[in-house]
């Protein structure tokens, strides 16, 4: 099936940028590429989300140069899942590809998804066989949140998948309604159903600079997968109150029969102590659990724009190059 139309724009790829002015340049000439072996009409556009090394000039001197390149010019840093759906926002592709610019997902893997959403495929997501570049506690980590989220997440997440991947319009569209601030987009797009592949392929190392998703911003994205897609840390602080009270129901006829025994060890106000601080715990865990959902109910209530654009580039035709 040929899903690739004769007018408009054919695939619009999505590319948020926070201080990648060493990478873009090279990314957009494979962009670029790519793109023009397929014979495709395209647009590029690049979301900068806060970023302070020049890469948003940059951007501006790209847009330019090729009037396919369309600029998002966030006010502030809003964080890598709302620069993508900006973009989603503001596509307006028969087809829109997700992707890093920071060239750790090579370009040239567009080629197979476009192939496989030729096919019919509404949502075809690239999965990581291998990743160069990375630590032991990187690949670890990854790896244990992949399969963390797989077992306890309403929705049957792919393993080893990151947010490239290719959405066809229609996807595209559903994506758009859905306004919940904490973004979980790779497990949004498996929600919705259509068609679903996977295409396998290499991730490669940084071209430059560090990395955007140092340890506290990994453990923040899990947070959202998870209270986006699961009950089960309210579930959890659930079982650990029962079994918090079945515990203290049991240890009541052991601590009274020992204690008759004139065992010295259960005399005082030991025991008592411990079983506060315990059940104590056991409180405080529970109600931070509950305020983490609470607190996304409130962000919601509020009703805040998503993100807020400083500047937009708007071609209304297409490249015609």
């Amino acid at each position: 099936m040929d899903k690739i139309v004769k007018s408009g724009v054919d695939v619009s790829v999505i590319a948020p940028v926070y201080n990648e002015v060493q990478s873009l340049p090279e990314f957009y000439r494979r962009i670029k590429q790519v793109l023009e072996e397929l014979g495709l009409s395209w647009e590029l556009l690049l979301v900068d989300d806060g970023s302070t090394d020049g890469s948003t000039e940059l951007i501006r001197q790209l847009a330019r140069e090729d009037r396919r390149v369309r600029p998002l010019i966030f006010a502030r840093n809003f964080g890598h899942q709302l620069a993508v759906t900006a973009g989603l926002d503001h596509c307006r592709g028969c087809a829109a590809i997700i992707i890093d610019s920071d060239l750790q997902d090579p370009p040239e893997v567009m080629t197979d998804l476009i192939a496989k959403w030729r096919e019919g495929y509404e949502i075809v997501y690239a999965v990581r066989a291998e990743r160069e570049g990375e630590s032991w506690f990187k690949l670890f980590t990854a790896s244990l949140f992949y399969r963390l989220i797989y077992r306890i997440t309403d929705v049957k997440i792919p393993l080893d998948t990151g947010d490239f991947r290719l959405l066809d319009r229609q996807v595209v569209n559903v994506l758009r309604r859905m306004r919940e601030r904490h973004r979980f987009l790779r497990g949004m797009s498996v929600w919705v159903g259509f068609r679903q592949t996977g295409v396998q392929y290499r991730r490669a190392a940084r071209f430059a600079g560090r990395t955007k998703y140092p340890l506290r911003k990994m453990i923040k994205f899990a947070s959202d997968a998870i209270t986006s897609f699961s009950y089960l840390p309210l579930q959890l602080a659930t079982y650990l109150g029962f079994a918090a009270a079945g515990l203290s129901i049991l240890a009541i006829p052991v601590v009274i029969i020992l204690r008759q025994s004139g065992m010295q060890a259960f005399l005082g106000q030991a025991t008592t102590l411990i079983a506060v601080l315990f059940l104590g715990g056991v409180q405080l865990i529970s109600l931070g659990i509950l305020g983490e959902y609470v607190g996304r109910l409130y962000d919601e209530a509020k009703g805040r724009p998503l993100y807020i654009l400083r500047e937009e580039t708007d071609q209304s035709e297409p490249d015609p190059t």
